[in-house]
């Protein structure tokens, strides 16, 4: 990358002080742009979900990695309950999404309760594992709550194999005018549920799979008790990458644990951060790092820069670092700060191999918190930051009285906030959708096939607020 009539500018910059001037290109289509990571994570789109409570869970992982991306599970979970969630991802299918299941003597009021679990908003009704029958909410409205579904469930099934090639599938499912349909084995039993959407984006996404062609995962570790033990058991259950995970990143208590870390030999990448400075890069990297993640203070549930003053913003970070990381062979990810596919393409410009999401995501079905609804009829989940004084209690739940008291007087993250579900966009996979076109569009006009011709030939401007509230559309006339 380098900056427009290349003058550097004094001052450090974020997202929104930065665009992108257009090169002369030869990339003809978005679709021809290959956005793999060169930095052995395997991703083939460049966005990989935080390692939050309220946003990374299984269900997030598995429809994150069908489209390329990569989860981080949250270093807070039980290390039983994500042991088995790796499992449990890796063993998903790569076009079918995994369905709602439901018995016929199951009632209205629990097909309620689980529906919101899912984009789709469908369960499969299946008596013997085979499916019998179909339900929505639609099908639910203004029924009894204690109405079994054999009576209210739609019966004119059409059934999908397993096998079907997606783009097959979704012309059967559009002449047939369904939106969605079950999926069965050679045997007849329900193998998962796949959409018209779902089949149309299997043939525009590549999933992230390992070498045994099983979904990636990757999962956290903090850098305070037995964290050795827990990245071995992590290992050893099969995460595809690991991260070893603080605020404060350039610590000795992180360069101990990353260097025992690294002591285990493991075959995949290990990532490390915080930090924002090209000595935090150097240091990690020394230690052990083969990524290191960029970014304090710029995420939405963080509170570090008004709490304490200390961070830096991001794009400049991710600029400096992802050169720091560059002189070693390695590489950054960009973490916080992005609330517009234009930021993702500015942080991949700055030289980020990946793009770092949370809260964005966790106004969606997949994220793992409940579905909740606002007095004006708006749907949303609760998000909170990891450092925040809720996170913070989940973390010492076997900590004494006293301890737990003690720790929850400090925190620097929003605890509690509304994240609401776009109506336009409420799945993840929709939010994936946009990021992904814009960022495929920034490419091309860079003139680039690849995310390292993008990071190398992309010529970057700094604007004036002004500047960037023209580039926004309106919504209505003015």
């Amino acid at each position: 990358m380098r900056f427009l009539n290349d003058q550097r500018p004094p001052y450090d910059l974020t997202y929104d002080d930065v665009f992108m001037v257009p090169n002369r290109s030869a990339v003809g289509s978005r679709q021809g742009v290959d956005l793999s990571s060169p930095d052995g994570t395997g991703t083939t789109i460049p966005l990989v979900v935080a390692n939050m409570t309220a946003i990374a869970g299984r269900r997030m992982a598995e429809t994150v990695a069908r489209r390329g991306g990569l989860v981080v599970i949250p270093q807070d979970i039980p290390i039983d309950v994500v042991t088995e969630v790796i499992g449990w991802v890796k063993r998903r299918h790569h076009v079918l999404d995994t369905p709602i299941t439901l018995a016929p003597t199951q009632t209205v009021a629990d097909a309620l309760s689980l529906l919101p679990k899912r984009a789709h908003g469908a369960g499969v009704v299946v008596r013997d594992g085979r499916p019998v029958g179909v339900v929505t909410e639609s099908d639910l409205t203004g029924v009894d709550r204690f109405t079994q579904l054999s009576e209210v469930m739609a019966s004119d099934l059409m059934v999908l194999d397993a096998d079907i090639d997606p783009r097959d599938a979704f012309n059967k499912l559009d002449a047939a005018h369904f939106k969605f349909a079950p999926a069965v084995d050679s045997d007849g039993r329900l193998a998962g549920i796949l959409t018209r959407k779902g089949a149309l984006r299997a043939t525009l996404y590549t999933p992230a799979v390992d070498a045994d062609g099983a979904l990636r995962i990757a999962a956290a570790v903090g850098i305070n008790g037995e964290a050795v033990a827990r990245a071995k058991a992590l290992l050893d259950a099969g995460v595809d990458t690991l991260v070893v995970d603080t605020a404060h990143g350039h610590q000795e208590g992180m360069l101990e644990v990353l260097r025992a870390v690294r002591g285990l030999d493991p075959a995949v990448p290990i990532v490390a951060g915080n930090v924002v400075a090209a000595e935090g890069v150097r240091d990690l990297v020394e230690a052990g790092a083969d990524i290191v993640k960029v970014g304090v203070g710029p995420g939405a549930m963080c509170t570090t820069r008004m709490m304490t003053g200390v961070g830096r913003p991001q794009f400049s970070a991710v600029l400096e670092c992802a050169a720091e990381a560059r002189k070693h062979g390695k590489h950054v990810w960009a973490d916080g700060g992005v609330r517009h596919p234009r930021d993702v393409a500015m942080a991949l410009a700055a030289g980020a191999s990946n793009v770092m999401i949370g809260s964005w995501f966790a106004g969606t079905y997949e994220s793992p918190g409940d579905l909740q609804q606002s007095a004006d009829g708006r749907f949303y989940k609760e998000s909170f930051g990891m450092a925040s004084a809720r996170a913070v209690r989940n973390r010492t739940a076997e900590d004494s009285a006293y301890d737990r008291a003690r720790k929850g007087l400090f925190e620097e993250g929003i605890s509690t906030s509304r994240m609401f579900l776009d109506p336009a966009r409420p799945g993840v996979e929709d939010l994936i959708d946009s990021i992904i076109a814009g960022v495929r569009s920034a490419c091309t006009y860079a003139g680039a096939a690849t995310l390292d011709e993008f990071a190398e030939n992309s010529v970057v401007g700094v604007q004036s607020a002004a500047g960037y509230a023209e580039g926004k559309p309106l919504h209505a006339s003015w």
